[in-house]
């Protein structure tokens, strides 16, 4: 046997399949390792340090993972700017009081017209009680699927926050609508005592609504019930206990606002009537007679006069 396999040509000799090259391989499984290691960065816990002195904190949810980032420079407002709101104003400051004696309050949905005061409002509130250990945490709407982490992180301190959620709707197949949900009344979990949530938002139900939805109402003994599609959209608006609405000003509200910003940044005064009529039109133009508009006409007869 050994004689004949001496005798086989080369070219007859079964041979070994051939593989990459060894340069081939190393590239390969370096750059698995690499997809491997951004992969364990996303799914890694983030880091439970927070930094508590601050007030004001975003739920972050990127590639560092899920953490509280501090916000540096928040947005201060001082109550006695916002004006033409003073019912809305007395029944937040209400509700956020008996929360920081640690007294029974509501979540609140605030909902109206664009430029109103809605979100300006729930900061100038948090501004009030910065002293007596109120912190707020800014929540985007795609960060909603989280809310349940978050009020995990937070149950227990002696600190109590505001879920601050701005210009909150949703659609009909938002993940984070039933994660809103199961937070404010809907979970087998009581709610955390420290923790409140206070949204904005342009639509009273926070979800589109149809023309055909609305048409299945119908009236048992005199009283209108709505179908089952309305009755799961308002089922959500319905857990935040306190509702306030928010409407258009008219002229003579719109212009108050003017003055008061007029005066507040030093930019002159409305018994100019060119600066009247200048209000009007800047109002006119853009086609809302709005907090925001009023504030935005005043700084620019701000800048104007240096």
């Amino acid at each position: 046997m050994s004689h004949c396999n001496k005798n086989i040509r080369k070219d007859q000799r079964p041979s070994l399949p051939k593989g990459p090259p060894m340069n081939e391989l190393d590239s390969f499984f370096t750059r698995a390792n690499q997809l491997l290691d951004r992969w364990e960065a996303l799914n890694r816990p983030a880091s439970t340090g927070v930094d508590w002195a601050q007030d004001a904190f975003r739920w972050r949810h990127d590639q560092g993972g899920m953490r509280l980032v501090p916000v540096r420079r928040p947005h201060r407002v001082d109550l006695d700017d916002l004006l033409c709101m003073q019912r809305q104003k007395d029944e937040v400051v209400r509700n956020t009081a008996q929360f920081v004696r640690g007294r029974p309050a509501n979540n609140v949905l605030l909902w109206g017209a664009r430029g109103t005061g809605k979100s300006t409002l729930i900061k100038a509130v948090f501004n009030a009680f910065i002293p007596r250990g109120l912190r707020l945490i800014e929540v985007e709407k795609e960060h909603l699927v989280d809310l349940v982490e978050i009020v995990d992180r937070l149950e227990g301190r002696r600190e109590r926050f505001l879920l601050y959620c701005d210009d909150l709707s949703f659609d009909a197949d938002d993940s984070g609508y039933k994660s809103l949900k199961a937070v404010l009344e809907g979970s087998i979990a009581a709610p955390a005592e420290n923790v409140l949530i206070y949204a904005s938002s342009n639509r009273r139900h926070l979800l589109p609504e149809t023309k055909q939805e609305n048409q299945d109402a119908h009236v048992v003994d005199g009283e209108l019930h709505p179908g089952e599609a309305i009755e799961e959209k308002v089922s959500l608006s319905e857990r935040f206990g306190l509702w306030l609405s928010f409407y258009p000003f008219n002229q003579d509200q719109y212009l108050e606002i003017v003055g008061h910003w007029l005066t507040r940044l030093d930019a002159g005064s409305l018994d100019d009537e060119a600066m009247r009529q200048a209000a009007l039109n800047w109002a006119r133009q853009r086609g809302s007679r709005s907090g925001r508009v009023a504030r935005q006409f005043a700084v620019d007869q701000a800048g104007r006069r240096g």
